[in-house]
């Protein structure tokens, strides 16, 4: 017993009871995770609904969540200052030949995206705007145009710089460097499941191929696409070299992108940078008022003990290593398809840290399970915000593509697995390049 005058049963009964009602009613997210604590706040007699404000102004201030709108930022400035128009060309004269080539260049896009703005959400506007007309102008299915935008986009928030990493790192307190290193080859794993997987729906549909590039081309694209290519090496490397934090290689990041915008590509102009910033502002505002409401779920849940219970009877069913990993797994798919990825760390990360710590899972290689987990929550319904956002960029209704979609997310469900049979693969990288950041 915690001392409250609720016990555990009944303040989760409460707290997930009212959650779940307000999304019924189509409360947005946000809201409903700081409505759905108001009820317990005023039946608890030791609390107030002081506690609403007091815990998210703590959530907000902290140092490592100004990497959010750095991010963001980064993603706008490149997306109006043409550096994504040039990452395009890039794409095509590299994977142009194999089968269902614009898909190839729309999955291999958002492979160099995830490494410069960390926002799955931003890469689903940018590219569905791109890609989804142009893919059935060509032929392919509208269905399958929107479905490869949207799982594409999930590349972001696994291939280093992730928000989501930042977000985890800061909440479990796990190092960041580390987490970026550890994202990198289960991202690419993910890409190349989803060429395999464009590649098969090609050869079944017959979409078309572009011809080869010549060396020449390929040479000509990558020097004009290096100096946007060199921003995660930035944002990475300055931080293993311990140049600057996370939140500082943020920041040099934007800075980065508006002088290559401005000055090397020459394409943004007072207007654009307008733009970027507005939009920014509004992704942020969303992602942070989001960090502030969970975290005052996250606290009642605490206050409460209500992770403690829920895991004496799951401790118990003496799952191990690998078990664990597979439960955490699915709770984090499950959660992900109703709650935002950033709100389900502050919740479902802290309450699920215990139980990975008593089978001794690495924080990094939970970490990585509970991410990659949650990105496929990005695509399915009802939540699935890269989805949607696809979806309403083509006007249609998000069943419409629903089919594809899921068809896509089966090889990623494959790496998602070997990821927990075998968790050297997310620690190869950080144990090869820092094995510090794994003590």
């Amino acid at each position: 017993m915690t001392g409250a005058a609720l016990t555990p049963s009944v303040a989760a009964l409460w707290l997930f009871g009212a959650f779940f009602v307000f999304l019924v009613l189509r409360v947005p997210v946000a809201f409903a995770l700081g409505l759905a604590c108001l009820p317990v706040l005023f039946i608890e007699p030791r609390l107030s609904p002081m506690v609403v404000f007091n815990t998210t102004f703590k959530a907000y201030n902290s140092f490592i969540l100004l990497a959010v709108p750095f991010f963001l930022l980064t993603a706008n400035l490149m997306n109006v200052g043409g550096i994504t128009d040039r990452l395009v060309t890039l794409s095509r004269t590299m994977v142009g030949n194999f089968p269902g080539a614009l898909a190839q260049i729309n999955v291999l896009l958002s492979v160099f995206f995830a490494g410069i703005s960390g926002s799955s959400t931003a890469d689903a506007a940018s590219q569905g705007k791109i890609f989804i007309e142009a893919q059935v102008k060509e032929g392919y299915d509208l269905s399958f145009s929107i479905a490869i935008t949207a799982v594409s986009a999930v590349l972001a928030v696994i291939i280093p710089p992730s928000i989501l990493m930042v977000v985890w790192g800061g909440v479990l307190s796990v190092s960041i460097g580390a987490l970026y290193l550890a994202g990198v080859i289960p991202g690419l794993l993910i890409c190349l499941a989803q060429m395999a997987t464009v590649h098969v729906y090609a050869k079944v549909r017959h979409y078309p191929t572009y011809r080869r590039a010549t060396l020449k081309e390929f040479l000509k694209a990558a020097a004009v696409s290096v100096p946007a290519l060199m921003t995660p090496f930035i944002i990475v490397g300055g931080i293993l070299l311990g140049w600057f934090t996370a939140t500082e290689s943020a920041a040099a990041a934007v800075l980065y992108a508006a002088v290559l915008s401005i000055f090397f590509y020459r394409e943004m102009d007072a207007k654009k940078l307008w733009d970027a910033l507005l939009e920014t502002g509004k992704l942020s505002a969303i992602a942070l008022f989001c960090v502030g409401t969970a975290s005052v779920f996250g606290w009642l849940l605490a206050y409460f003990q209500i992770p403690k219970a829920l895991l004496e009877n799951v401790t118990s069913w003496g799952l191990g290593l690998m078990g664990v990993g597979f439960f955490v797994a699915f709770v984090f798919l499950v959660v992900g398809c109703f709650l935002d990825a950033i709100p389900a760390i502050i919740i479902v990360g802290t309450t699920l840290q215990p139980l990975a710590a008593s089978v001794n899972m690495h924080p990094v290689s939970f970490a990585i399970i509970g991410i990659v987990a949650l990105a496929f929550g990005l695509v399915t319904p009802p939540y699935g915000l890269c989805l949607m956002i696809s979806c309403a960029i083509a006007k249609v209704r998000l069943r419409y593509a629903l089919k594809d979609t899921l068809i896509m997310l089966v090889p990623m469900l494959v790496v998602l697995a070997a990821l927990i049979v075998w968790p050297q693969i997310p620690l190869f990288l950080p144990g090869l390049i820092r094995p510090e950041f794994l003590k």
